[in-house]
């Protein structure tokens, strides 16, 4: 009898699980993601799983590792990028489902110093008159690092501030080197430079000026069917307010 019962309740709770009225557990999603996009998509993975019960785990690091590894095979069901051409690549690759890719957000750069540094009028050209050095991503694997270069070029100091760059693996790492006061100045995005108190703007660079940002996302083949809520997450209105609170600019959907 007490076997029969073990049996009955077995039955009754495998029932349940699969009662209409509770959702099937779903497995977790893997996105790799742009460096600069940690804490936003942090706090957005967050609320994802608070609504839908959904995981959602994050690979981040600079555009250019994070492309280079989904071109490896790397498991991820959707990726965002800094940077439009590694996006190009991987769709020329065939690790990118086209039709899913979207320009999902912008930013800008800034010129980042130790919340306790001088004001120095046009820290870069300061800067190049005298000592220290500027922190950048490495200009051929990280966006930000390439769009700085692209800025610099235009102002015509890049030849100038070449001696004094200090290039680091992502943006993140440039703002740590800031912080720790390793560079006295680093360029960044404009969202990288939200909500850190121990750092300050002192430059940002007009419009005109400012290179064209924009991030990209899209679906792996893998990921092209359970993943695409989430993409269309990322461009609904709490997605959306949790960005402009990091300092990215929302791209509106066509």
């Amino acid at each position: 009898m007490r076997i029969f019962h073990h049996i009955l309740l077995a039955g009754l709770l495998a029932l349940a699980a699969c009662s209409p009225g509770r959702p099937a557990e779903r497995p977790p999603l893997t996105v790799f993601a742009a460096a600069s996009l940690s804490d936003a998509l942090g706090e957005i993975g967050r609320a994802w799983e608070e609504e839908t019960g959904q995981a959602v785990r994050f690979s981040f690091a600079a555009s250019g590792s994070v492309a280079r590894q989904i071109e490896a095979g790397a498991p991820a069901d959707a990726v965002v990028l800094a940077d439009r051409p590694w996006m190009d690549r991987l769709s020329d690759a065939g690790r990118i489902e086209r039709d899913s890719r979207i320009d999902l957000l912008r930013n800008r750069l800034v010129v980042i110093a130790r919340a306790d540094a001088p004001d120095m009028g046009d820290p870069l050209s300061a800067l190049a008159e005298g000592q220290g050095r500027v922190a950048i991503g490495d200009p051929d694997s990280v966006p930000a690092g390439a769009y700085a270069r692209e800025w610099l070029q235009g102002r015509g100091l890049w030849q100038t501030l070449q001696p004094r760059l200090a290039t680091a693996t992502d943006v993140r790492a440039v703002r740590t080197f800031v912080q720790r006061g390793e560079a006295p100045l680093g360029i960044v995005y404009r969202s990288d430079a939200e909500g850190t108190p121990d750092l300050r703007v002192l430059l940002e660079p007009p419009a005109a000026e400012q290179p064209d940002i924009v991030y990209p996302a899209a679906l792996t083949p893998k990921g092209a069917a359970a993943a695409r809520p989430f993409l269309e997450y990322l461009r609904g209105p709490r997605a959306g307010q949790i960005f402009r609170a990091h300092g990215f600019e929302p791209v509106a959907a066509p």
